[in-house]
């Protein structure tokens, strides 16, 4: 399949040049279904990107779709600040039962807003509030939005450099595996905090990524994680993941730390928490951290009820029953036999991930580039990540059948091949 670009006039005359999607994607698309999306000209393309993880159920998935459809047809409340509603006590008796309790989670649940950003600006602004200190520490190559508390604990230069003002406030430390496992894990942080003359505050809180999506798909293991917690509570930090990308099922487990077997004190999720790819998120926290005063932190567009009846219908659909974390495994393996046979044929290639989130990275940088410009040309949304877009990053929905899944990977493979 050829695909010629469309004539793009008013995007390019009217829209601003910080438009970036549609420059790898030159098509103008029109519907979408399950993992594919179709352009005003009829192309179909199959969908390996989600929404950059905020579609994990597919687009226009029919349940989520139907429970919609009939609560706008019902005049349900749209917008709702934080006043009490229907649609808000269904989605938080439905999260209580089907993903808290089952896991034995204590968390209250705020809603910061509508995106991941507004969640992690609120996690952090918490930890400051709790523990009466200023400091966070942060992680090499870590994402965690685009408001600047939340780019103040990003690695990315190119995305920090955009804030025009200091970034404060914020400490970076050496994500798993930064030395290649030369040095032994926490060995700098843990001899900063302790020595009096080291320069660095006591923090108030880490936040990390279980799984750097932005950063390069780099996985941290269990242990490492159980070792942060460990480091954590002797030094008396709270721990905050990012769940925004990885969360809701994409590595497995509804939450992406539920493989190390740790509790954070304060959780972050987005993206797929609505289920249908509106604006929601959540600040999970242990219950003797809520100390907010009424008011004292709020978002115009908190309430997006629709929103919270997609969200209750795909917790309901999806989660009351365990197959979909068994699924998304089984998924997972299929992804890996083929990238296992990719990376044979393609020595300058290597590859990592868990569950539905992979990452394929090539030692010329530009590679990754072209593999992806590629698989638009064959039909295939891929995009790049890392810090000199060096990987090609895999984030198919959970809901993709193993043949569609893998159709992807063997065109995935064709331009690995062609690109060589």
């Amino acid at each position: 399949m050829t695909i010629t670009p469309p004539a793009l006039s008013v995007f390019e005359t009217l829209e601003s040049e910080v438009r970036s999607y549609c420059r790898g994607w030159p098509a103008v698309f029109d519907r979408a279904q399950g993992a594919r999306l179709t352009d005003e000209d009829g192309h179909s393309y199959l969908d390996f990107f989600a929404g950059a993880g905020s579609l994990n159920y597919g687009h226009n998935n029919p349940v989520l779709k139907r429970a919609l459809i009939d609560y706008i047809e019902r005049d349900g409340i749209t917008h709702g600040l934080d006043m009490a509603t229907t649609a808000k006590r269904a989605f938080l008796e439905t999260f209580q039962n089907v993903i808290l309790r089952p896991r034995d989670l204590p968390y209250k649940v705020m809603f910061p807003g509508p995106t991941g950003t507004n969640a992690v600006e609120a996690a952090l602004k918490l930890a400051r509030k709790v523990k009466g200190r200023e400091s966070v520490v942060s992680f090499t190559n870590a994402f965690h939005g685009m408001s600047l508390g939340s780019l103040a604990v990003t690695g990315n230069a190119f995305k920090r450099a955009g804030a025009g003002i200091p970034l404060v406030h914020g400490t970076p430390m050496p994500f798993d595996n930064y030395f290649d496992g030369t040095v032994p894990d926490f060995l700098w942080f843990e001899r900063l905090l302790e020595d009096q003359g080291s320069g660095l505050n006591k923090p108030a809180a880490v936040i990390v990524e279980t799984v750097q999506g932005e950063g390069g798909i780099n996985v941290a293991r269990a242990e490492w994680l159980r070792a942060l917690q460990e480091l954590c509570h002797r030094q008396d930090m709270l721990l905050i993941v990012d769940d925004i990308q990885m969360g809701c099922g994409r590595t497995g487990g509804f939450f992406s730390f539920e493989e190390a077997g740790i509790v954070p004190d304060i959780v972050t999720l987005s993206k797929s928490i609505s289920g249908y790819g509106m604006p929601m998120s959540l600040c999970l926290f242990k219950p003797e951290l809520d100390i907010w005063e009424p008011g004292e932190h709020n978002g115009t567009f908190r309430g997006n009820n629709p929103a919270f009846v997609t969200a209750a219908a795909a917790l309901d659909a999806y989660w009351a029953d365990g197959q979909m974390e068994k699924q998304t495994q089984s998924r997972g393996e299929q992804v890996t036999q083929s990238l296992l046979a990719i990376c044979a044929e393609e020595p300058t290639a290597r590859f990592r991930g868990r569950g539905l989130v992979w990452g394929m990275e090539f030692a010329n940088p530009a590679r990754a580039t072209a593999v992806c410009a590629r698989a638009f040309e064959l039909g295939l949304l891929l995009e790049t990540s890392g810090p000199q877009s060096e990987v090609v990053k895999l984030l198919p929905p959970l809901t993709i059948t193993p043949e569609e899944l893998d159709e992807g990977l063997r065109t995935l493979a064709r331009c690995v091949r062609e690109t060589a």
